[in-house]
């Protein structure tokens, strides 16, 4: 498949594969898809991202997690938390889920991605038709008492800036295909919700 851009350098050449994307298909068994679970901190979305993935592959399925943690050690080790750094992260992160749904992987992303303009060009680069948007509402004051890294209470002392939810805003997705209050439903219960909205 080739990429859009507009903005590389005319010496930088999309070189295309010869495999097909149906021919990726038949080998791994399945369609791939990439799941972006957002929300605020500790509203479930790491928890319900490595579950997908634990039944994915007990399923015969490939799978992987691009969780927003996990990769600041490394992809993207050099951003802060600036608005201009989330964007980045979020366009690095769809850009690797991309091509590991090319590869055949369904990905799970989580990450809080709190602006929809990034979460829209996350879906563009991906394409739509293999993105799947889910919205983890959990409320800020559950999310507060959860804290299991005890971030908030950090952001509330002033001691970690552009805190979203604190000092940075959330932007509620619009029209996700699943709205999930994981103060409400279970992690089982959540993980059918999801299921029930991806082929395998």
């Amino acid at each position: 498949m080739k990429r859009k851009t507009t903005d590389i350098k005319d010496d930088v050449v999309w070189h295309s594969t010869r495999v097909s994307p149906d021919e990726r298909e038949r080998l791994s068994v399945q369609k791939p898809l990439t799941i972006w679970l957002t929300g605020l901190s500790a509203s479930g979305k790491s928890t319900l991202a490595f579950a997908l993935e634990k039944f994915f592959v007990e399923n015969g399925r490939s799978a992987f997690v691009l969780d927003g943690d996990n990769v600041r050690h490394g992809l993207c080790k050099d951003l802060g938390f600036t608005a201009q750094d989330r964007s980045e992260n979020i366009r690095r992160v769809a850009e690797v889920a991309n091509l590991m749904n090319d590869a055949g992987v369904m990905v799970m992303v989580a990450c809080i991605s709190p602006s929809s303009a990034d979460r829209d060009n996350a879906k563009s680069i991906i394409g739509e038709e293999r993105f799947l948007e889910v919205y983890l509402s959990t409320p800020l004051s559950v999310c507060e008492q959860l804290d299991p890294k005890g971030l908030y209470r950090k952001a509330r002392a002033g001691q970690i800036p552009h805190f979203t939810g604190v000092s940075a805003p959330y932007e509620v997705p619009a029209a996700p295909a699943l709205k999930l209050d994981a103060s409400e439903l279970s992690v089982a219960d959540c993980l059918q919700e999801i299921l029930s909205k991806v082929a395998i």
